[in-house]
């Protein structure tokens, strides 16, 4: 049986090298030589493997941002740039802001990004019910070590990522819920969430109000009952996410989650997790 403990480990400390990417000012910059600025460039950017998506579907998919922030770019970056021009984009600014750290130099690039991709591949095996997954994992593959651990991760992130969508919704987490109970973790600055989703403060406290009823809050942190809650989302989220690791064995994951360590520290003691404005 895949290791939970292992595979979680595997993603999260993999996880920046992923991460970066919608904070460095290399993504930044090729995004605005394309005509498109600010947060258009995240929402086009990670869209994009839809096509030419909608703006109910990047609500749907991506989950708790402001219906209203995401319709203020979607669909209309599409009239600027193409899914096509964005995507080419996002992996050139990947490979330089990667370089920038230091990333192509470390010794163990190749074996860790041959784990990170047979866990990608066997995760491809698993589409249903997992559509942002799924749309990246129609993307081409790109051969050089670097780049293929980024693609990698990136799918691996996305696979997971819908299938926390799925646990939320299962417990009855709404959106803007999702993000007020994050926020009460004090994992994350409940001030970054509220700007970089964009839900109005009235809306937020309304949210907040109704985890209070619920038991799950008690003020602005979780009850006992909010943290079973969390945790049992996490649990479940795991959950879902094994079938990607199930492709390596208990010493080649156990190997994947230790050198991820070495990325992860790597990206960030880079500052590419700084954000670019």
């Amino acid at each position: 049986m895949t290791d939970v403990q292992f595979a979680r480990q595997a993603w999260r400390r993999l996880e920046p090298l992923h991460g970066m990417i919608y904070f460095v000012p290399e993504a930044t910059e090729r995004y605005a030589a394309l005509g498109v600025e600010g947060r258009a460039g995240y929402f086009a950017s990670r869209a994009a493997a839809f096509g030419t998506a909608s703006a109910e579907l990047v609500i749907a998919t991506f989950y708790n941002f402001h219906p209203g922030l995401v319709r203020r770019h979607i669909p209309a970056v599409w009239q600027v740039t193409t899914p096509e021009k964005i995507l080419g984009a996002r992996l050139e600014a990947a490979d330089a802001a990667l370089r920038r750290a230091g990333i192509h130099e470390i010794d163990i690039l190749d074996e860790t990004a041959e784990l990170a991709a047979r866990a990608a591949l066997r995760a491809c095996e698993h589409p249903q019910g997992r559509p942002l997954f799924a749309a990246h994992a129609t993307l081409p593959w790109p051969s050089e070590p670097l780049l293929k651990l980024w693609h990698a991760q990136t799918l691996l992130r996305e696979f997971r990522g819908d299938a926390h969508v799925a646990a939320l919704l299962t417990e009855g987490v709404g959106p803007l819920d999702a993000l007020v109970l994050h926020g009460a973790t004090g994992q994350m600055p409940t001030i970054f969430l509220k700007f970089s989703r964009e839900w109005p403060e009235e809306e937020w406290e309304a949210a907040a109000e109704g985890m209070r009823e619920r038991g799950l809050m008690d003020g602005e942190e979780l009850t006992d009952e909010g943290r079973a809650l969390r945790q049992r989302i996490e649990d479940r989220t795991d959950e879902l996410a094994l079938p990607a690791y199930a492709a390596l064995s208990d010493e080649e994951l156990a190997r994947l989650a230790e050198q991820a360590r070495v990325f992860g520290r790597a990206v960030v003691d880079a500052g590419l997790l700084t954000f670019s404005g």
